[in-house]
């Protein structure tokens, strides 16, 4: 028997024991669907959704978290979070409460580290002044989690992709967080032409609600808001925008104070009503402290005076370096840095298909906070001239 032969043995055996080990409601490695067939994929020693996790770890797009804004930005604090962190401490918890209810943690894993991979930079800030130039130029809206989707299959390896599976790939779509749910009941049998409709209906209405097809990605949601409600509290306590005390009572009686309490409450409360069911909720007490929870964070942390100062600025550099580089596309401008740096070796089907302006939202959105500033230092602002001699 080859080495090849030996380790495909392996995996067959793990994909097995899954059925064996996992809870019925739990979506198995050896249901993962891809859109392409690949022959490596099937014969290779890695199952799929790990296979997955591995290809969003590799991607340009990920190495980007490291300077990607998660709340707070252009503030010089090396223990407020940033978007790397969030992702992995949504990936640990989504785990944890997977092994509690025996679902696949592979496929967990792989949605949990790619579902920010869209953001653009200064976080949500960043993503509302791209919908409204995308908007302007007749794009429609602009939403990090579609536009997850589209880096990682048709932008990443060059216009290539990844060719993920259609699981993860829809549990990167579906993961709204700020969305609240109670309870989240997975929406199976779709396909990749449900995808893309669903794309398109949530590019028309933002505000529509995706249910995610499996029972995994619906944990993923709801480990996305329990990572970040109590930490982006953290953060706003150590900036000084809130008080401990400003959190409201019912709240801190409910869940806690803290972000490691209110983390420990809800994975509890998740875990104990979610059990043997092919749904995930939490209980109503907590849900409903949860609720009241993120719309405080919501008035007195996303929203403060205190912490955006600064948006108005960011918000005509969008717009500016917006312009500046579809005049440099209509002209023709091959020196500039988005044909060096984007276009560059992309697929001749991406430059034929995109339009400049969407050319240009991929190019921003993929941007981190610190390259979209040196961006605008380089273009935008006037360079002091040497004397002459």
């Amino acid at each position: 028997m080859s080495k090849a032969q030996l380790l495909k043995g392996i995996r067959d055996r793990l994909d097995e024991s899954e059925g064996e080990r996992l809870s019925p409601y739990a979506c198995l490695s050896r249901n993962a669907i891809r859109k392409n067939e690949e022959e490596k994929v099937r014969m290779g020693h890695r199952q799929s959704f790990s296979l997955d996790t591995d290809r969003i770890l590799h991607s340009l797009a990920y190495s980007r978290y490291i300077d990607k804004t998660q709340v707070f930005y252009l503030i010089r604090n090396d223990h407020i979070t940033h978007r790397v962190l969030h992702v992995q401490l949504v990936s640990k918890i989504a785990r944890t409460i997977g092994r509690l209810l025996r679902l696949n943690e592979d496929l967990i894993e792989a949605i949990a580290l790619g579902h920010d991979i869209g953001h653009a930079p200064f976080g949500h800030d960043g993503e509302r002044f791209l919908s409204e130039l995308s908007l302007d130029y007749g794009l429609g809206h602009f939403l990090h989690n579609i536009q997850g989707v589209r880096f990682l299959q048709k932008i990443e390896r060059k216009g290539k992709g990844w060719n993920l599976t259609l699981q993860v790939l829809d549990g990167i779509l579906c993961h709204d967080g700020e969305l609240h749910r109670q309870a989240l009941y997975p929406e199976n049998n779709k396909d990749f032409k449900a995808l893309e409709q669903e794309i398109r209906e949530k590019q028309e209405n933002p505000q529509k609600d995706l249910s995610p097809m499996t029972l995994e990605g619906c944990v993923v949601r709801m480990a996305d808001t329990i990572s970040y409600v109590g930490r982006d509290i953290e953060d706003a306590i150590r900036l000084r925008v809130i008080s401990r005390s400003d959190i409201p009572q019912d709240c801190r009686r409910v869940l806690g104070d803290t972000n490691g309490t209110i983390v420990y409450t809800l994975v509890e409360d998740l875990v104990s009503n979610s059990l043997d069911k092919p749904f995930v909720c939490f209980g109503k007490q907590v849900g409903d402290a949860l609720r009241k929870l993120k719309a405080f964070n919501q008035e007195k942390i996303y929203v403060s005076e205190k912490i955006k100062k600064q948006t108005p600025k960011i918000k005509l550099m969008f717009r500016l370096l917006f312009q500046k580089y579809i005049h440099d596309l209509e002209s023709g401008n091959e020196s500039s840095d988005i044909h060096r740096e984007f276009l560059e070796g992309m697929s001749e089907a991406y430059k034929a298909e995109t339009p400049p302006a969407e050319i240009v939202r991929d190019f921003i959105a993929g941007m981190t906070d610190e390259y979209f500033l040196a961006q605008c230092q380089k273009h935008l602002f006037p360079q002091m001239s040497p004397s002459p001699l």
